[in-house]
Parts: C-alpha cells; sequence; structure tokens
C-alpha cells in the first residue's frame, strides 16, 4: 500500500484508532495519544506493515494493542494479580461514578472483548485476531464480561437507590 492511500486510511480510523488506545491505555488520554503517535510513526516509517491478511481496522487495533502493551512496560504500570481473576466484592466497586471506571474494574481481557464488541462493533471473531486468541476464549471472555459488568451496575444501582 503507497503512503499517500496509508495515510488517507489513518485519517478515517484515527477517531476509532484514538478511542481504542485511550481504552488499551486504561482512559489515561496522555498516554493513549502517545501511544497511537507511536503507533503512526511505526506504520508510516514501515516497522509495522498491513499485508492485507485482515481488513485494515483490525491489522490497526492489533497494532495499537501491543504497542500500548510495551508502553506500559516501558512505565512500568504493573496489574494487580486480582487483574487476573473474576470480580471481587468491595465497597469501591458500588461507588464508580462513571460506566469507564465500571470497565476498568473487570479483568483485561474481560474489559477488551466487551470494549472491541460493544463499542467498535466488531464481531467475537474479529476481537479474536486482535487479541490473538481462539475464539473459545473470546467467548468465554465474553460472556464473562457481560455478567460481571452486569453485577457492577447492579451494585452501583443499588447503592445509589439507597442513599
Amino acid at each position: 500500500m503507497k503512503k499517500p492511500q496509508l495515510e488517507n486510511l489513518l485519517k478515517e480510523l484515527h477517531q476509532a484508532a484514538y478511542h481504542w488506545s485511550r481504552q488499551c491505555c486504561s482512559f489515561d488520554e496522555d498516554l493513549a495519544k502517545d501511544v497511537l503517535q507511536q503507533v503512526y510513526l511505526k506504520i508510516l516509517e514501515g516497522k509495522a506493515i498491513y499485508k492485507e491478511k485482515s481488513q485494515i481496522k483490525t491489522w490497526l487495533f492489533s497494532v495499537i494493542r501491543f504497542t500500548a502493551a510495551e508502553w506500559k512496560k516501558k512505565v512500568k504500570n504493573i496489574y494487580p494479580l486480582e487483574a487476573e481473576f473474576d470480580v471481587a466484592e468491595t465497597e469501591d466497586e458500588v461507588t464508580a461514578a462513571s460506566h469507564e471506571e465500571l470497565i476498568e474494574k473487570l479483568p483485561e481481557r474481560q474489559k477488551e472483548v466487551l470494549l472491541l464488541v460493544f463499542y467498535h462493533n466488531l464481531t467475537l471473531e474479529k476481537a479474536a485476531e486482535i487479541m490473538e486468541i481462539s475464539i473459545g476464549s473470546v467467548r468465554k471472555h465474553y460472556d464473562r464480561g457481560k455478567r460481571n459488568l452486569k453485577e457492577l451496575i447492579l451494585k452501583k444501582t443499588l447503592h445509589e437507590n439507597n442513599k
């Protein structure tokens, strides 16, 4: 793909790419902007090459996901062990102020699948491709993520109604 064509595609996908970058960076706007800038540099300098094996959006989201993971390692963001398990019940969970805060409470893979499917309108198959995991794993994280997010929303609602 020629550079001008690639630049036009990046412009078309910029808003979706920015939102995905922000979500991959735990909703940290500054980090998301840095990551996205690095992604664009990788692409335009030929370090990340679109081989037309998938849709351009799927490929771009994969590059963003991996670049965000690299940056998180650089800034030494460490996720607690419990982030890999089902949602635990704490008072903090029911006092979250926004949906973003509720989504952030989900385990990483559950969060990623739900954001890709609901926010970015991708299929479970495309989410599996971006995350580089099997479709069975995506389905498992999707189902658990929906269930856990529903529980968090219910807890938040109950907490607000009891005030």
